[in-house]
């Protein structure tokens, strides 16, 4: 595996580069923001199947320190019914803009395809036309890229369909299903991806394999993806892909969603960015991996404090098993509200309603716990909450990361349980991320954070 990832790797930037060049790409959350109930509905999805993905080997090569990052905006999806973020890419000979949803829980890129000529019906930024790319080139079958891949099963039998050992009608094929149950499904190919480099200015990087979907499915009552841009932990994701010439290090700060109108966030690309605008107070803890879900960014809870008293919840709820890949937690973009072990949800319900007055509390949503009024004087009484986290960090979100808007003058929990009979992990899902600069430092095997990181990012 390490051999094939080199194979598609090795060429894939332009020689240039300069010390301190990274990549920054814009990401946008789109409004409205989805209700908390139609929030907890995807993700409840979401969580109820792992991606297929999680199967594909994961793959890491040891390089010499690259000279260079890159940075793309970032846009909440909240239009798709989902508390998503965007981020743009340019892709293709000329440059076709694309814009992606933003997937830590998922390796590969991918945009939905069209054959057509005439492509005017197609809104901009929707889909990527391969006809007009000088540069677009599918994989074959036999290309050792596409053991990377999923692939579709035949209708007839429980195989993959053959593949035929010519350059002609031999396309790699791939279907890679979500944890939401949607799916994409085209050719694996290679293309040409622009970017905005720092110090470079304008950057190509060469040969990047996406997927060219002519198939996406989505769930009922739900709006199809045009596109995603995979942040996991793979060998053909956009970090795997760019760390060779960056580094092996990303970077996301994702912003308050109740601003109007809705502030752009960046994705940075690169090892340089970490150097050049991290702060000095970013607390990091260790990213730990499971062999069966590899694509996957956990780290290790300790315990949970409510107004600064940890919480009585055996340690043992928040392990990862490595044998049956159950437990642990998931940081990951595309999920809006956080999991948590039933056994310690429990525990943070009884302790803030412990703490919190009697007239502040009010029924919501069936779905939703604990609910109060969403007058400031109730909000300035709604305890603190705070993980500790392996390595002596403790992330302690402010209230709105965790209280979310849940009906008129109500705001709820943004927190449900999940038990090891469903999903098996908890997730801190991007409510609970906002206003944090993450740093997904990959070749060190952490994550960093910190609050006073956004500004910068």
């Amino acid at each position: 595996m390490f051999f094939l990832f080199l194979l598609i790797c090795c060429s894939s930037f332009s020689s240039y580069s300069r010390a301190a060049d990274y990549v920054k790409l814009p990401v946008f959350r789109q409004s409205p923001f989805p209700t908390a109930h139609e929030a907890l509905a995807f993700d409840t999805v979401r969580l109820s199947f792992f991606s297929s993905s999680s199967s594909i080997p994961n793959a890491s090569a040891s390089a010499p320190p690259p000279p260079a990052a890159l940075s793309a905006p970032l846009v909440s999806g909240a239009s798709s019914g989902a508390g998503q973020y965007f981020v743009d890419l340019h892709l293709g000979t000329p440059p076709q803009h694309l814009r992606l949803v933003a997937d830590t829980g998922s390796d590969l890129v991918w945009a939905r395809c069209s054959a057509c000529r005439d492509c005017s019906r197609h809104p901009p930024v929707t889909a990527f036309f391969p006809r007009h790319s000088s540069s677009f080139r599918p994989y074959h079958c036999y290309h050792p890229a596409c053991r990377l891949v999923p692939h579709p099963r035949s209708s007839s039998h429980d195989a993959a369909p053959p593949c035929r050992r010519q350059p002609l009608h031999s396309p790699c094929r791939y279907r890679y299903s979500y944890a939401d149950r949607s799916s994409s499904a085209g050719f694996f190919s290679r293309d040409i991806a622009t970017l905005n480099s720092t110090s470079s200015g304008i950057l190509r990087l060469h040969s990047l394999p996406f997927g060219c979907a002519f198939n996406v499915s989505s769930p009922a009552g739900s709006e199809a993806p045009r596109g995603v841009l995979g942040l996991g932990r793979g060998p053909i994701s956009f970090p795997s892909r760019a760390a060779r010439r960056f580094g092996d290090v990303f970077s996301y700060c994702l912003m308050d969603y109740t601003l109007s109108p809705p502030p752009t966030s960046f994705l940075l690309i690169g090892a340089a960015a970490h150097t050049t605008l991290a702060p000095k107070n970013l607390s990091f803890t260790p990213l730990l991996t499971n062999p069966l879900s590899p694509t996957f960014y956990y780290v290790r809870v300790l315990g949970v404090s409510v107004d600064s008293e940890l919480l009585r919840v055996d340690l043992s709820v928040w392990a990862l098993d490595r044998g049956t890949g159950i437990g642990g937690t998931v940081v990951d973009s595309g999920t809006t509200l956080s999991f948590v072990p039933e056994a310690a949800y429990r525990e943070i319900v009884r302790a803030m309603t412990g703490r919190l007055p009697a007239a502040a509390i009010v029924r919501g949503p069936p779905e939703f716990d604990l609910c109060v009024n969403a007058s400031a004087e109730a909000t300035k009484r709604v305890p603190r909450l705070a993980f500790r986290l392996l390595g002596g960090t403790e992330l302690a979100p402010p209230v709105g990361n965790y209280f979310i808007d849940a009906a008129d003058g109500v705001r709820c929990l943004a927190m449900q349980p999940v038990s090891t009979a469903g999903p098996g992990f908890g997730v801190i899902g991007n409510l609970m991320q906002q206003g944090f600069l993450l740093v997904f430092d990959r070749r060190a095997h952490r994550l960093g954070f910190s609050r006073t990181g956004c500004a910068d990012a």
